[in-house]
This record gives structure tokens, C-alpha cells and sequence, in this order.
């Protein structure tokens, strides 16, 4: 990142809450260095914030490093040194006491060091590979410092820097580092996690059950310095369970937006919250089970929606993404789909027979189904059918008996009829008109509402009828209530046709 990429991060995690930010390796660059000078210059880190920087222990680069801290208000010097088994025969060729001299010198210089243009300095300190460390020895070089340092609170910090167990090994070396740092009740125990086997979240949240107060970690896993874990998802993992984590991440669109826009990188689609995917169901038992959760939610209740583990609303997410559909899906993904994209309640009963089409659609293509193309595919196939039977007019007489007199003109079989019956209201009367052509049709279910609010509304009506012993659903879309009804009649007719035909 540049000189402006970090600034505009720095800010967004000030933002949202972070209160200890490690803002770089100053003596590692010209570019880092002249960041912490930039922050501090400019007053652009408030009174609560420890800005923190890191530092191998080397005399040059303590010094540089605490050059670029000076006029700080609050800061954490992070000093490290290697202490595994590999790092001290292959690499320095030391002894452990030789090993415990570089961390000891390390905190002489920094004393050395400090100026009355320093602010208030906490110490961290990380035995770097300590998953690759004996314990033992863990523990004296972490107590030689702390013994060295004598300032309190005062920060160990215990980096998985390779992941080389699971993560309850991991945990079980915290716990014993909690009962055997010098002055604990005035230590700061942090953890580091890297993800070389993919269970740092894992390793965190058990080391912190383990007895860690503090966490190290990037946003959405993006780092090296401070480990490769995404700190993000730990602080939601405790928010999903009523922990809070102190952090606003109501607006995790904006979040990932900082993020790919500062470092150039992308979030995968099934990355945990934050992917595109995470709260999209294709599997149809899933997107019912979600559909029917979300229509018994009230607000201010505990969220209890099958598969979705927190509400997406909670950190800025759309119910539309929810659902989407593949040739997975079923009957409550596609109805899902209809209502909060198109407004159209499809009965019950209608829904197995509106998926199958859709799901044919999906397989013929090979793709995702985007909403418009289920709604192309429902009305294409239900809705104002008029494909061998046409209305060409409807006129409607309301006896003083609530009677109902049709009188309907439809062509069929390339000739005009003239048609009317009595009924006990518009579609029956209409059924009844339509017997002459079509005399074993019976209405099994009816239902309708209107697509918007207004009085000048279309209303949409769903039919199911019995044709020849084949049960088949139409729809009818019209601003006028019976049209729409008597529309839906003539496209179940003409399912029905078409079925009969196909056959």
C-alpha cells in the first residue's frame, strides 16, 4: 500500500473501533517510516488509540523505530526475536542463552532510547516461531524480558507464526503460558495465529477460552506481521453469540470496500460474512426453511432463521441476496423470489409446479437463474395464457339474487364463440359459459391480491382446475379484478390444452 492506502485504512479502523493499531515497520521502508510520521504529525490518532510498531532486535533498527515514534501520545513497541528450535541451529547458530541476550539487548536499547518526546510506551514483546519453541524455554526468555522491562502493563505476545498443530495444541500452550509468565496480573497475554492449516479462527477463539486477553489479526486474514488471521470474522463469531466485540461491523459492505480498494485484493464469494455468497441458499429444503423462518421473525426477537447464523441486516447485508437459484433449487427458493422481487404470493399448492419450470430452465442453461429470468419463465408459462383459447370480451351483470350473469366472446379452434352462463359469480359464471367447449372442468382453488398499493393496483389471481383428470394452475394479471380472474381461468384451459396435447 502507498502513503494514501494506509491512510484511508488507518482511519476506517479508527472508525469502527480499534483501540491498538499496528501501523508498520517503520525501519523496514521509507514509504512505512514516513506513515507513522504522517499520523503523528498531522494529529490524526485520538487519545485512546495506542498506535504500535514493530522492530527486530537489532540496535539500527530500534533506533529508527523509535525516531519514528517520537510525539506520540500512546504507542507499543513490538520487539521480537526468533527462539525455535529450527531458527537457532539453522539460521543464528546461538545458543538458547545467546538467543536470551538478543531479546535482553533489544529492551536495553529501547530504554536507551526513549526520550521526553515519547509519550506513554508500552512494551510488547513475541519469542517469534513460539509454536516451534519448547515451552520451557518460551517461558524464560518471555520472563528474562519481563523481568528486564519491569514496567507495567506490559504485552506478551504468543505467535503461531507457522501453524503447526491443531488448534487445541495451540490452546493448550496458551494455558500453560497463563500460569507461568512473572506478574500475569499485570500482563497483557496475546495471541497471533497464522493460518498455514487453516484453523486460525479456531486456534484464537480456543486460546482465548484458554486464558489470552488479546488478539492480533488483519481484516478478512490479509496480513503478515500480525499474523494471517481475519479479525473480523473473530469479532463477529463473538457478536453472533451475544459477546460484544467492541467493534462496529453494522456496515460490512463498507468494510470490504476499504478493504479491496486499499490493497488491490479480493474477498472470496464464500469468505465467512463477508462473501457473496454466505447468505445465499441454492439447496430448495434450505431456501424454504429459510423462507418460512423469515416470514415468522419478529422484530426484536432472538434470530432463530434456519441456516443463516445472524441476521444479515445486522452488518449492513440484503434479504435479496438471500436467495438465488440454480438448478438445486426448489419450490420455496423460486416463491421466495416471486414475492420480494415481484410481489406475486404464489399458493401453495402452485409452487411445486411454478419450481419445475424454473429448474428445467436452470438445467437447460447450466447457470444461476437471476430473478428475472424466474419471472420470465413464470409469466411465459402462467400467466394470461391465450395460446388456444383467446377472451376477446367479458361483460358481467350482478342480479339482485348476488347472482352473477357472464356473457364472454373467446376464440377457439380458429372460430368465435359467443358464450354466457349464470353462476354463483364471475368465474363461475365464466366456467359455466365455457362448458359448451370444455365441459369437464372444475375450479379446485382460487386466490388473489393486488401487486402494489394504490387504487390503481393490477391485481393478480391464481387458479387451480381439474381438465380431464390433469390438474393444472393459471394465472391472470389485469387492472381490472374479475379480468384478472377470468384471465387466470383461460390460462389454467390453456396449460391444460397443452399438456393434454403434449401427451
Amino acid at each position: 500500500m502507498n502513503l494514501q492506502e494506509k491512510l484511508a485504512l488507518f482511519k476506517y479502523l479508527v472508525k469502527i473501533g480499534f483501540k491498538h493499531i499496528e501501523v508498520g515497520f517503520p525501519s523496514a521502508s521509507s514509504v512505512e517510516y514516513d506513515f507513522v510520521r504522517t499520523i503523528i504529525d498531522e494529529g490524526l490518532i485520538p487519545s485512546d488509540v495506542f498506535i504500535q510498531v514493530l522492530t527486530q532486535a537489532r540496535p539500527h533498527l530500534i533506533e529508527k523505530t523509535m525516531a519514528a515514534i517520537e510525539g506520540a501520545e500512546n504507542a507499543i513497541v513490538h520487539l521480537y526475536n526468533s527462539t525455535s528450535i529450527a531458527q537457532r541451529d539453522y539460521v543464528f547458530k546461538k545458543t538458547k542463552d545467546e538467543i536470551i541476550d538478543i531479546a535482553l539487548m533489544g529492551i536495553s536499547l529501547i530504554k536507551k532510547n526513549i526520550t521526553k518526546h515519547h509519550g506513554n510506551i508500552i512494551l510488547e514483546y513475541s519469542p517469534e516461531s513460539f509454536t516451534g519453541t519448547e515451552l520451557d524455554f518460551s517461558m524464560a526468555i518471555c520472563n528474562a524480558v519481563i523481568d528486564a522491562w519491569a514496567s507495567f502493563p506490559m504485552i506478551i505476545n504468543l505467535p503461531a507464526t507457522v501453524e503447526l498443530f491443531m488448534p487445541n495444541v495451540y490452546a493448550d500452550m496458551i494455558e500453560y503460558s497463563a500460569t507461568h509468565l512473572h506478574h500475569r496480573d499485570k500482563i497483557m497475554l496475546s495471541v497471533h495465529t497464522h493460518n498455514d492449516r487453516g484453523t486460525c479462527v479456531a486456534a484464537t477463539e480456543l486460546a482465548l477460552l484458554a486464558g489470552a486477553d488479546r488478539v492480533e489479526g488483519t481484516l478478512f486474514g490479509n496480513g503478515e506481521r500480525t499474523g494471517n488471521l481475519d479479525i473480523s470474522t473473530v469479532a463477529l463469531n463473538l457478536m453472533m453469540h451475544g459477546i460484544d466485540p467492541k467493534l462496529d461491523m453494522s456496515n460490512l459492505p463498507e468494510m470490504e470496500a476499504i478493504y479491496t480498494q486499499c490493497t488491490g485484493m479480493d474477498i472470496s464469494p464464500r469468505h465467512p460474512y463477508a462473501g457473496d455468497l454466505v447468505f445465499t441458499a441454492f439447496s430448495g429444503s434450505h431456501q424454504d426453511a429459510i423462507k418460512k423462518g423469515m416470514a415468522e421473525h419478529q422484530p426484536g426477537r432472538i434470530w432463530d432463521v434456519p441456516y443463516l447464523t445472524i441476521d444479515p441486516k445486522d452488518i449492513g447485508k440484503k434479504y435479496q441476496a438471500i436467495i438465488r437459484i440454480n438448478s438445486q433449487s426448489g419450490k420455496g427458493g423460486v416463491a421466495y423470489i416471486l414475492e420480494h422481487h415481484h410481489h406475486c404470493i404464489i399458493p401453495k399448492a402452485m409452487q411445486p409446479d411454478v419450481a419445475a419450470h424454473v429448474q428445467k430452465k436452470a438445467e437447460l442453461s447450466g447457470n444461476e437463474i437471476l430473478p428475472e429470468d424466474v419471472w420470465h419463465v413464470f409469466n411465459d408459462e402462467f400467466i394470461n395464457r391465450c395460446d388456444f383459447l383467446s377472451l376477446k370480451k367479458i361483460k358481467t351483470e350482478l342480479f339482485d339474487t348476488g347472482k352473477v350473469k357472464s356473457e364472454i366472446t373467446v376464440d377457439y379452434n380458429n372460430k368465435t364463440h359467443q358464450l354466457y352462463a349464470i353462476g354463483n359469480g364471475p368465474i363461475d359464471a365464466s366456467k359455466k359459459a365455457l362448458e359448451p367447449l370444455f365441459a369437464s372442468i372444475s375450479i379446485e382453488s382460487y386466490a388473489e391480491h393486488s401487486l402494489s398499493k394504490g387504487s390503481d393496483s393490477n391485481a393478480i389471481c391464481y387458479i387451480t382446475i381439474t381438465y380431464n383428470e390433469s390438474t393444472c394452475h393459471g394465472v391472470g394479471i389485469d387492472a381490472n379484478i374479475t379480468l384478472s380472474s377470468v384471465k387466470a381461468l383461460v390460462s389454467a384451459i390453456n396449460r391444460a390444452i397443452a399438456l393434454e396435447r403434449q401427451t
